[in-house]
Order: C-alpha cells, then structure tokens, then sequence
C-alpha cells in the first residue's frame, strides 16, 4: 500500500492503468472490482480530503443509509387513479440485492469486516385518512411481491407502539394513522464500508493518495487522459497519465466532466441541495427507538427530503436522527467553493437550467421555507413523528450536499432529476456519476453498468468471476422466489444479519 504526501519536487508525469478521482463509495466499488478481475492492472486513487468517505458517503451527510424501497414512500407514488405500482420500488431492492451479494463476497473472503451493516426494521408511517389510505394500498401492492412479502401493516396504536413507541406517545388517540414494517431491513454506514473497501485496495497493491485534489482531466494525444493532480498541503501540482478515468467525486464530479470536453457530457448542470439534521443527545430516547420510519414529503420537497426519524450505527453506535431540513447553497461538496454553481454554467448547458429553474418554483419555495425555518418550527415537524420531543436534547448538524442532476429534455428544454446519472465516453476510456439518491445503496450495479459500458471487450470474460461473487447476478429475485430465498438467508448469515 502507498499512501502519498508528494514533494514539491514532484512533478513529473506518472502512468496508471485506471485512475479513480474521489474517495467515496463508488470509486471504492469500482476498485475493488477491478482489483480481482483485473488483478494485473495498476490503480491509482486520489482524494481531496484527508481521509476516505468523508463526503457523501459518511453516515453524518448521506441521508440514504441502505435505500432499499422498503419504507421510502416517493419509490412508490399513488398514481392518478390512486393505485400503487411496485415497479420501481421492486427495481431499487433488486439492485440493493445485487450490493448486499457482493458484500457478502468480500466479507466471507476476509477482504474487509461486516461491521458497517447492522440489523434494523425499516417502517413507513403516515396520518389522516388520505395518506393512511394511500399507506394500505401501497402494502397490498408491494406485500404481493416475492421480494416484500414479509412487510406488515397496521392502523393500530398499540402495534404501532410496539414497533416504534416514540411515534405514539402523547399521540392524540382519535388520530388516524397507519404504519407498515419489514422487520428485516438494515442499517449500512457507508463511510465505515467506504474506508474498509479503500484499504483492501491500499492492502493489494492500489496507490492511495489523500490530500490531493484533481484539477483538470484532458485528452492525452495518446488516447488516454492527462489528469492534473494538486497536493493541497504543499500546493505542488503534477500531471498523472491514466488509459481509464472514473470521475466519481461526488457534487465534484460535474466540474472535471466538462473539463473533460466528452461530447457525451454536454447539457448536463447540476442543483446543489443542502439539508440539516436534528440528531438526539438523550441516551434514553435513542434506546427507546430502533427502526427507520419514512413519512411523506411535503408539497414542492424533493424525495431527498422525505422526513424519517432514522435509527443509525455510526462506527458501532447507535444514534437517532431526524430530518433532513432542506436548504440551499451554491456550494457541490460540503467543503466545496460557494462559487461551485455559478462556475458549472456552460453555453451548452445554460438553457436546461433556465428552464428547470422555470418549472421548479415550488421546490425553491420549498427550500426558502426551509431555510427561514427557526428552531422551534424544525422542533415542530418532529413532534409530527414524536409529540412528545422538547427542544432540548437535539443537536443541529449539518447534512452533506447533494447536486442533483440538470439535462437537458427535447419538450421543455430541461429538467430535475432526483436519480444518479452514468455518463461514459464512447470509447469507454472515461466514466462520471453524476447524482444522488438511491446511490450509495445501489453502488454495486452501477459500478457493473460501468464495467459493462467501459470495458466491453473483458467484461464477457469478467462475467463468470462475477456471477461467483454475485450469485444472483443476472436474475430478477423478484422472479425467482426459492432462489431470493436462498440468497437472503446466505447474506444474512456471513453478513451476521440475524
């Protein structure tokens, strides 16, 4: 393993076979792929920051901590005619499937440890007669599914209190509401995972450089890339000669794909979107609480704002969480430049923009709302989930930012798009994540998609090393119940799931 604080002195080009920008839970993916199914291949990861997973991927900012569409409400809207397609909610835990399998491989390989997942029922919970409807027929349409059918439902206040007995103390007893659960979701720290996975790399041979920022990615004359690398301590810069590039920095990562000049980058901008979270000081109260319970957004919020008073281990201990309050800076990452936004705007992509600013005039509402918000009325929307909260004993932090993504769209010139977003040249020699959620959570098949997209001429060859690290790699569970079954109880065990 290297780990490298370069000179000043150096500054001559170095020559890398895949050359990883970003610290997170994609690159860290991405790499520990490649490092067994290409084991010859010379990787090279360079991170602004000190240490990895500090960006999106440390639990404190990353509002998604295993997304699977258990609980997230706006992964199954009501349609106009008020019935619930499972679809993309069966989509979104088929790929987290895909993530559990391949962390499981690494585990029971001794690659890396399995503290970073812990057991933890994921519950959704709603009030008043609309939403409590919408609630039931959510569950009728996703417990039909192979991949759901252990979720319960309930409109009674003491089962309710039995599965989470803050959201029922001190609730009015006339009050409608309804609660569904799957006993069997997860908590995940991906920061936890992110530097577990970064070290297996460091362990095999990979060359990890932190404190260096990533400047400028250019085509090299040989078809490769030029990457100009800054240290951030003794500011010296140097330029790194790379055959593959993943951009996968984060808010960061929008700026060096237009540096990049692809055509396959143009049209895209970027909304950066802050949030805070009141985070609970009280040892007892965080004992009193153990699931992730998802509501419903307000009107005009992004998904990414769906409030939940959020069970979380954080490396190994429990905390309880609630929010995320929506804000707005201009800034791509939380120690980013407050010139970011301003800076990302091209001619290429200045009409998408516009028009996305046009159509979205609720989610700005939404957001200066949310900023002049005081702390009495963020107290207020927690006692919609706890009535019995005070003040006192909540911390505010500060959330991570997430940019979601700015493309453009043939009938109204451009629009927002709360997802993550694959960008690849056509010769495959570089790659981009644009996007936020479910992210992290679906790390593994992204990074697949990647390899499939990027290196099409080994990928066929990489399949069979694949399908043993994912058993289920290539089959909808959803369609295979024994299987599903199979996979679940496998996870469970080397994963220590219970």
């Amino acid at each position: 393993m290297k780990l490298t604080a370069d000179s000043p002195a150096e500054k001559s080009a170095t020559k890398t076979d895949v050359l990883l920008i970003g610290g997170g839970v994609m690159s860290a993916t991405l790499g520990a792929f490649l490092k067994q199914l290409a084991p010859d291949w010379s990787i090279s990861l360079f991170e602004r920051m000190d240490r990895a997973g500090t960006e999106s991927s440390d639990p404190w900012n990353n509002a998604g901590t295993g997304h699977a569409a258990l609980c997230e409400l706006n992964y199954s809207p009501a349609g106009p005619d008020g019935t619930v397609d499972p679809a993309k909610a069966v989509g979104i835990n088929e790929q987290f499937q895909v993530s559990r399998q391949f962390w499981a491989h690494m585990v029971a390989q001794g690659h890396i440890s399995g503290g970073f997942i812990n057991p933890l029922p994921h519950m959704s919970f709603v009030w008043g007669d609309a939403h409590s409807e919408y609630l039931r027929k959510r569950y009728e349409s996703l417990s039909a599914q192979p991949l759901f059918k252990t979720m319960e439902f309930t409109e009674d206040h003491g089962k309710i209190a039995e599965w989470a007995p803050l959201l029922m103390q001190g609730r009015d007893s006339g009050q409608r509401v309804a609660a569904s659960r799957v006993a069997g979701g997860t908590d995940v720290d991906f920061g936890a995972l992110t530097r577990e996975l970064i070290n297996y790399l460091g362990a095999n041979g990979a060359d990890l450089h932190f404190g260096h920022e990533v400047t400028n990615v250019t085509r090299a004359s040989n078809g490769g890339w030029d990457v100009t690398v800054r240290n951030r301590a003794t500011k010296a810069t140097r330029m790194v000669s790379a055959k593959f590039v993943f951009i996968g920095g984060g808010g960061g990562a929008l700026h060096l794909l237009q540096r990049s000049g692809i055509p396959e980058g143009k049209g895209f901008g970027g909304f950066p979107v802050s949030g805070q979270f009141l985070r609970s000081t009280d040892e007892k109260i965080i004992a009193q609480h153990n699931a992730k319970v998802y509501g419903q957004a307000s009107v005009g919020a992004p998904p990414m704002s769906v409030p939940h008073l959020d069970t979380r281990f954080v490396d190994g201990k429990k905390s309880l969480l609630f929010g995320p309050y929506g804000g707005f800076s201009p800034k791509f990452l939380k120690g980013g430049s407050f010139l970011d936004l301003p800076l990302s705007v091209r001619p290429h992509n200045l009409i998408p923009m516009l028009a996305v600013a046009k159509d979205n005039m609720s989610l700005v509402k939404y957001l200066v709302t949310e900023v002049l918000k005081s702390r009495e009325g963020k107290t207020k929307a927690l006692r919609e989930f706890y009535p019995e909260a005070l003040t006192e004993g909540w911390d505010l932090i500060t959330a991570g930012q997430r940019v979601q993504v700015i493309k453009k769209d043939p009938k109204s010139g451009g629009v927002l798009q709360f997802g993550t977003e694959l960008i690849t040249s056509a010769d495959g020699s570089i790659g981009a994540l644009l996007g936020a959620s479910p992210g992290a959570s679906t790390a593994t098949p992204i990074m697949i998609n990647l390899m499939k997209r990027c290196f099409p001429g080994e990928f066929a060859g990489w399949e069979p090393k694949i399908k043993e690290m994912i058993p289920g790699y290539g089959v909808k569970l959803n369609e295979n119940e024994s299987l599903a079954e199979e996979i679940d109880a496998e996870t469970n065990r080397v994963l220590k799931l219970g």
